[in-house]
């Protein structure tokens, strides 16, 4: 199985079986197509990720390198990516409070007690619901390429391609690859070719492309004006500082609007994790998710 960081090599099979494989899991009436690695005993680190990006955005390498370094890791695909439930095209029937209870849902099947959460870009309002409304479940957070959303922040600078016809799929893979670069600000890691693999493979088992591409920018936001200050969850804030989509002064916002927060900036990096910069985003993970002997028996139910 590829991921973006490339192919596996047959030396790499010790490392694929940190992986349990895909499983489609019954949460609140949904399906959810959810991947664990490593040990469930260990920390979990519940990955979520945002619009129109399935689970594999969250690269299998970089998740087989937190599981290696003693962290359960868990990846699914939100409602309308992936092998998760679709809905019709333009007509989601869900709100982000919807997709927060999705991610409690699958901590509850997993018989987790609470979770690291991760999430990035769109997620981050996943993220500030579950930490607001679901304290307990809520180990830490950490927000990737997102913002307050408050008023006065400099605009999104990038330009998107044509949207194509959902029917072609190849020229839904080299849209999708467009938008990668474009969200990538002209990051010199950018790799075209390891995102156009990645994409490939997302397109070909994703259920409805149509519903993919439309339906989070068509959901109802409810839920998504908590208050950041109302956070109580040790968190950290990763920003690129090349970010056109969410410009890194809203990094800087969404650390001052959380108690504590931490501020770790990426160099080089836009609205992604590129592979270069893994082993800084992983080690400021780590300390951040770290746990002591005690807390242990808190992450299982």
């Amino acid at each position: 199985m590829s991921s973006a960081g490339g192919t596996r090599t047959a030396g790499s099979a010790a490392a694929h079986r940190l992986s349990h494989g895909e499983q489609l899991v019954a949460v609140g009436g949904v399906e959810l197509c959810v991947e664990t690695f490593g040990d469930p005993a260990h920390p979990a680190v519940l990955l979520i990720d945002g619009a129109t990006a399935s689970m594999l955005w969250w690269d299998t390498e970089l998740c087989e390198r937190l599981a290696r370094a003693h962290r359960f890791v868990i990846r699914y695909d939100n409602r309308d990516t992936g092998r998760s439930t679709s809905y019709p095209p333009g007509k989601p029937g869900y709100a982000y409070t919807d997709l927060a209870a999705d991610a409690v849902g699958i901590l509850d099947t997993l018989h987790l007690g609470r979770a690291h959460i991760v999430c990035r870009s769109m997620s981050g309002g996943i993220g500030l619901i579950l930490g607001v409304d679901h304290p307990d479940r809520v180990a830490s957070l950490t927000f990737v390429s997102t913002s307050t959303g408050e008023d006065g922040l400099p605009p999104s600078s990038v330009e998107f391609p044509t949207e194509p016809d959902p029917a072609d799929s190849a020229a839904v893979v080299d849209f999708l690859v467009a938008s990668a670069q474009a969200c990538s600000g002209g990051s010199p890691h950018f790799d075209e070719d390891a995102t156009r693999a990645l994409v490939v493979r997302d397109v070909a088992r994703t259920r409805d492309i149509a519903a993919t591409l439309g339906n989070h920018y068509a959901m109802s936001f409810e839920g998504s004006s908590r208050d950041f200050a109302a956070i109580e969850a040790p968190t950290l804030v990763v920003h690129g500082d090349r970010d056109p989509v969410c410009p890194v002064p809203h990094g800087h916002a969404l650390r001052d609007a959380i108690p504590g927060a931490t501020l770790l900036i990426l160099q080089g990096a836009g609205h992604d994790l590129p592979k270069p910069l893994w082993d800084v985003f992983i080690a400021a993970l780590l300390e951040h998710t770290r746990v002591d002997g005690a807390a242990a028996a808190e992450w299982i139910r």
